[in-house]
């Protein structure tokens, strides 16, 4: 493709090597004779990452031990016992103690792995897929949708906490079914685009430090006495760093749901309507584009809060629209990937033509 190197060759073989010139030597403002230039042949090792990185969730799902995110809400629980105090400046500290210190081991193996492509691939196909999780996150709505539709309502409900953190005893078959949707929109963000957002703006620690922040958020993150405080640095943080990725899940959903104008009415109406400023996009996304209603009261770790209806002209949620979002929620992520890749890809060319001319001016 011409173009598209780090110094692109004018014209076919146009200028030879002086007599004597050893083989390979580049000329001023060429490429090195009998070499591509990188941009020319491969993808950048973090857009290439990306693409292995979703694969392997998808073939493989979570890592089944050992799984890093685990070990990384270990040592946040370890720093918190150690920092808590019902004080938002504690809470501030653990944040940067925790948060930070998994972006800068993150930033340090890039480093470690930077000039050898074939490494930095691996390393960023490895943080992708322990970061995101998108086919545990099917799998697990659809087994409570298994659940539901055998008339297994119990089993269900002893199912729903490894999804979402609300109480499930006083829920019956169609508020388990809406509780599942609307963590499946949620979590097709905080799970997978989010982290892809991240992973292709600042490569391997942009995806660790996603994945960490998200984590404070779910672990400190809520409004429970102990954490109203502390908790605030994680959660004001979260919302930042989710912002991106819940804009981008809300505008996919609208281009890949079943009813597009729905959806965009949807986010029109009620999206600001929403207690989190980056649910209440992806969950009105969500809605109108599978025409059902969400929203409504809930109950969170024995506290119930009433929240505003989302596409209040839908039809209730039923079972079916549990396999329904699962799938909305694939595209969208497909189409995440997609987007993700071509910004690295475009990035890293932008990059070799800016250096390919700084070598030119010399």
């Amino acid at each position: 493709m011409p173009g598209c190197g780090s110094a692109a060759v004018r014209g076919p073989s146009a200028v030879r090597a002086p007599a004597g010139a050893p083989l390979g030597r580049a000329l001023p403002g060429r490429a090195p004779l009998g070499r591509a230039p990188l941009g020319r042949t491969a993808l950048s090792p973090v857009a290439l990452g990306l693409a292995a990185g979703f694969l392997a969730d998808r073939l493989f799902g979570d890592p089944r031990r050992g799984h890093p995110v685990a070990a990384f809400g270990r040592a946040a629980g370890a720093v918190e016992r150690v920092l808590w105090r019902d004080d938002r400046g504690r809470g501030a500290l653990h944040t940067a103690v925790c948060a930070g210190g998994a972006a800068g081991l993150a930033a340090l193996a890039a480093r470690t792995v930077r000039g050898l492509p074939a490494a930095a691939t691996v390393l960023a196909a490895a943080a992708t897929w322990t970061v995101i999780g998108g086919t545990s996150l099917g799998r697990e709505a659809r087994t409570i949708g298994g659940a539901l539709a055998a008339g297994d309502t119990e089993a269900a409900r002893e199912r729903l906490p490894h999804l979402c953190g609300r109480d499930p005893q006083a829920l019956d078959d169609q508020q388990i079914a809406r509780a599942v949707v609307e963590s499946v929109a949620e979590n097709t963000s905080d799970a997978v685009v989010g982290a892809l957002v991240w992973g292709a703006v600042a490569g391997v620690p942009g995806l660790v430090a996603f994945r960490a922040v998200n984590t404070l958020d779910a672990m400190v993150g809520h409004r429970s006495p102990r954490y109203l405080r502390f908790g605030w640095a994680a959660a004001r943080l979260d919302d930042v760093a989710g912002w991106p990725g819940a804009r981008l899940t809300a505008a996919l959903a609208i281009a890949a749901g079943g009813d597009p104008r729905g959806a965009v009415r949807a986010v029109r109406a009620d999206a600001a309507k929403h207690p989190s400023p980056n649910a209440g996009p992806v969950e009105a996304s969500f809605a109108g584009a599978l025409g059902v209603r969400l929203g409504g009261t809930l109950a969170y770790g024995g506290r119930v809060e009433h929240r505003p209806v989302l596409n209040g002209g839908g039809r209730p949620v039923e079972v079916a629209d549990i396999e329904r979002a699962v799938r909305l929620s694939h595209r969208v992520n497909v189409l995440a990937l997609a987007a993700g890749v071509a910004g690295r890809a475009a990035y890293g060319l932008l990059r070799s033509r800016g250096r390919a001319k700084g070598r030119g001016r010399r």
